[in-house]
């Protein structure tokens, strides 16, 4: 039996959020959001929610990091007051032979939030983000060049990215 476990969120001064981070006692696993930028009065504030010391919630945060299971850390900044009114979904069908010339160049494009290989009609799904449909068409103008579009563009996110649930063996 597998438990999910709630997450506690914790929210920076400037209302920016990081990654959920996930803190582990040895017999629970608790969740709370951490700010990259942590003073020690919200250090505190996380360790308060998680019924952990201060120096107890750093420490596993190290751990956390030099095993590799925690990645990095992430601002979710609102993207639209940034002027990033488009969001939109891009498949693209491409040769697989390309792949070596095509991820140098979509790694280099600084509008492409996301790109996944993916299975289906398509070989690639692009999440991108542009100022105005204007931008978002010369992108697939250029992006042609490596094969056959199809685009989405998201008219609202009713459940914006989330963090990685957490599931805990039931003991």
């Amino acid at each position: 039996m597998v438990k999910q476990r709630k997450l506690v969120q914790v929210q920076c001064n400037e209302q920016r959020l990081f990654e959920v981070f996930v803190i582990m006692t040895t017999s629970t696993v608790k969740s709370s959001t951490f700010c990259k930028t942590t003073p020690a009065h919200r250090l505190k504030e996380i360790a308060d929610h998680v019924f952990l010391s201060s120096p107890a919630v750093s420490a596993r945060m190290a751990r956390l990091e030099s095993s590799g299971l925690s990645s990095g850390y992430q601002a979710q900044v609102d993207a639209p007051k940034l002027g990033y009114m488009v969001k939109a979904f891009i498949n693209l069908d491409m040769d697989p032979q390309r792949k070596p010339e095509f991820y140098p160049y979509i790694q280099s494009c600084p509008h492409v939030v996301e790109c996944n290989c993916v299975t289906g009609d398509y070989s690639m799904l692009i999440e991108v983000l542009f100022g105005t449909t204007q931008e978002l068409d010369q992108f697939i103008n250029h992006l042609q060049q490596f094969g056959r579009t199809r685009t989405q563009i998201v008219f609202s996110t009713p459940v914006e990215h989330r963090g990685v649930p957490v599931a805990v063996p039931e003991e």
